[in-house]
């Protein structure tokens, strides 16, 4: 029986309803056009899944308390404002089925919205003192700024190895749920105490796990909500492809990346790189890894208090591999 997410937010919905009223609060501004574009921001919130890490964590360690709260409000705030910079710098007008700021408002709107997101955390979490909450969040910030610049570094000439696909995804997508996890911990526990490294670590873990299965969705058949193939026709290697191109011939290995390079809306050769990649074994490479990074997330758990919270981020990290889009 595959379990929902509604039947993992079950020990915090109460606490998850509270976060949102907060959260919302957190964003609002006397300027009419910042008020209309936070209130629109709210309403095409996503699955939550880093607000859940954040109090499934604290939770698991006691009782979700005020801290708690800020914290996961402080990932949301500095999280969303990275996406809207995201779609001005990638040029996205669509951002989960919705349009973008930048699509209904211009660039120079989205910017600045972006920007004053950013202050709102900033100043949500030094007007409360929690220095301890905004240190792990900011490292996490620099390591997801360092990703994006590397990922434009190395793919420029698609020369990527398996080892910086890693510190990439370690850097872009890793480090924020690490936040999370980190966050939740440090908003119940003593800051010192070794417990809130470890669950930075299994969000790390989770977070590698998390971007992998992202990666698959795009030679599946699934309606994921992107289209098929739209990594490669962006240039983007991952995981599946450098483990095609490293164990290929060098005549496949040549197709592959001037397809890649100079023949990416080809439908036809774009079809024929997504069958090496099948054939290849590539597609069975990243499930493994997948799997790898999940049992090393689970095997920190396993040393954490045994309890609902617990059994739900197994629940959790669960789904995390196991969705459908």
């Amino acid at each position: 029986m595959s379990i929902s997410l509604n039947d993992i937010k079950k020990p915090i919905a109460k606490e998850l309803e509270i976060f949102e009223k907060k959260f919302r609060n957190s964003m609002s501004s006397q300027v009419v056009l910042l008020d209309t574009i936070m209130g629109y921001i709210v309403k095409r919130k996503g699955k939550q899944i880093r607000p859940i890490f954040t109090l499934l964590c604290a939770r698991m360690f006691g009782e979700i308390n005020e801290t708690s709260y800020r914290g996961a409000a402080l990932v949301e705030l500095l999280h969303t404002a990275t996406l809207v910079h995201d779609d001005v710098v990638d040029d996205s007008y669509k951002r989960r089925g919705f349009f973008s700021i930048n699509a209904l408002w211009k660039n120079k709107i989205a910017v600045l919205v972006g920007d004053y997101l950013l202050s709102k955390g900033l100043l949500l979490a030094v007007q409360n003192k929690d220095y301890h909450l905004l240190e792990i969040l900011s490292d996490s910030v620099r390591k997801m700024s360092e990703g994006e610049l590397l990922q434009i570094e190395k793919t420029r000439n698609l020369n990527l190895s398996e080892e910086v696909y890693f510190e990439i995804i370690n850097k872009k997508t890793a480090s924020l749920i690490a936040s999370c996890c980190g966050i939740g911990t440090a908003s119940i526990l003593k800051p010192e105490d070794p417990n809130i490294q470890e669950m930075i670590l299994f969000g790390e873990y989770t977070g590698i796990a998390f971007q992998i299965k992202d990666d698959l969705f795009d030679y599946g058949t699934a309606d994921i909500g992107k289209p098929l193939a739209i990594d490669i026709k962006e240039k983007k290697l991952t995981l599946p492809i450098i483990y095609t191109i490293n164990n290929a011939s060098k005549k496949d290995k040549n197709f592959i990346i001037n397809t890649i390079k100079n023949n990416n809306t080809d439908k036809q050769k774009v079809g024929q790189v997504l069958k090496m990649v099948h054939d290849s074994g590539g597609i069975k490479y990243a499930e493994e890894k997948m799997i790898f990074y999940k049992n090393e997330a689970l095997k920190i758990l396993a040393t954490m208090p045994e309890n609902e919270a617990r059994k739900n981020l197994e629940l959790l990290l669960d789904f995390v591999i196991n969705r459908t889009k």
